[in-house]
């Protein structure tokens, strides 16, 4: 099934090739326009931003709270009916420190609140939380694809493992262009997005 689209592409695999261009592009804007800076840390809003501006190119729903219930691989994300007060507990959850901050990202990935896209905006609106309170990023160029999915999978049940996993990673270049593009790519292909290199764009 192809998900309804600005372009009325029916092709999935065209579709992906176009979401992929767009919304890469835009996250480079992001970071070159430091676009991110206007926006608080941490909150559900900052991650509606996020997303809305990374897709309103594509979908229609681009920023907005899913209405269905959605599963990945066996997992099922929060059920609609508490979506809200999962996400109104996530804002208050503490964001101190690395370990507070990967616990946020945990549930905030639990809760999985747009249709799509979730997994690459979460990452950007991780590392301008962990940049902000702690003064680094994780280079994700640096985190293995089946390692960091694995973990992430895991990570309802126990949150260690994705912990060592991404603290392994992290890096003081927290304002770095060459970081933050090779790990746009590497964020990408985690979802199965590498038709185009964020350098090329």
């Amino acid at each position: 099934m192809v998900l309804e689209n600005k372009m009325n592409i029916q092709d999935s695999s065209q579709l992906a090739r176009e979401e992929e261009k767009l919304s890469k592009r835009k996250a480079i804007k992001l970071f070159e326009e430091k676009i991110l800076d206007k926006f608080e840390p941490g909150t559900f809003d900052t991650l509606q931003e996020i997303h809305r501006y990374l897709f309103e190119d594509i979908y229609e729903f681009a920023g907005q709270v899913r209405t269905v219930n959605i599963a990945k691989g066996g997992f099922r994300f929060a059920p609609v009916m508490y979506l809200e007060a999962a996400l109104t507990h996530i804002d208050s959850m503490p964001q101190t420190n690395f370990d507070e901050i990967i616990e946020k990202y945990v549930e905030m990935n639990v809760a999985h609140p747009f249709r799509e896209g979730n997994g690459r905006s979460m990452r950007i609106w991780l590392n301008q939380l962990l940049k902000k309170e702690v003064g680094l990023v994780i280079d994700w160029n640096a985190v293995d694809r089946e390692d960091y999915l694995l973990a992430m999978e895991r990570s309802p049940i126990r949150d260690t493992e994705i912990k060592h996993v991404l603290k392994k990673a992290l890096t003081d270049k927290i304002d770095d262009s060459e970081t933050y593009m090779k790990g746009l790519d590497t964020s990408y292909y985690y979802e199965g997005y590498y038709a185009y290199r964020a350098e090329e764009l």
